[in-house]
């Protein structure tokens, strides 16, 4: 009977510690070590310090909240339309296609305005242009 116990014991351990080896050769994330319910000591870390540069940080997905939409051609139309009427594009040129000459007309508009001269449409410039936030002329009436 002793003999039969101890066999057991240490067939048991036998396999315990096989299953230990084998498990801690996978890698596996934390959820599915989770589902199985076994629980991983980190390893070790090498006496090699890691520089923070050689970490990359995940991609993360764009939203509507962090990526910047591109105007719509009616858009466009609107913004030549106040610069031809401000005299910085020619009164024909509102077609809703931005080109070269959409962008000279802004970088003249906004260096007369001392806004930085890119050519770029933002937000400062279409304030200035008088295209900034529409805002209802009387609040919604609350429920």
């Amino acid at each position: 009977m002793r003999k039969t116990i101890i066999i057991l014991i240490a067939l048991m351990g036998a396999v315990f510690l096989f299953a230990e080896t084998v498990s801690s050769k996978k890698k596996s994330s934390p959820k599915s070590a989770a589902k199985v319910g076994v629980e991983h000591a980190r390893p070790k870390s090498s006496s090699k310090k890691k520089t923070t540069a050689s970490k990359k940080t995940p991609a993360r997905k764009p939203t509507w909240r962090s990526t910047q939409r591109t105007p719509t051609p009616e858009r466009y139309k609107e913004i030549q339309r106040a610069l031809a009427d401000k005299g910085y594009l020619q009164a024909g040129s509102p077609n809703g296609v931005w080109n070269a000459s959409s962008v000279e007309a802004l970088k003249r508009f906004q260096s007369d305005q001392n806004l930085e001269a890119s050519g770029k449409i933002d937000s400062l410039s279409l304030i200035a242009l008088g295209l900034g936030p529409k805002r209802d002329a009387q609040p919604a009436p609350r429920p």
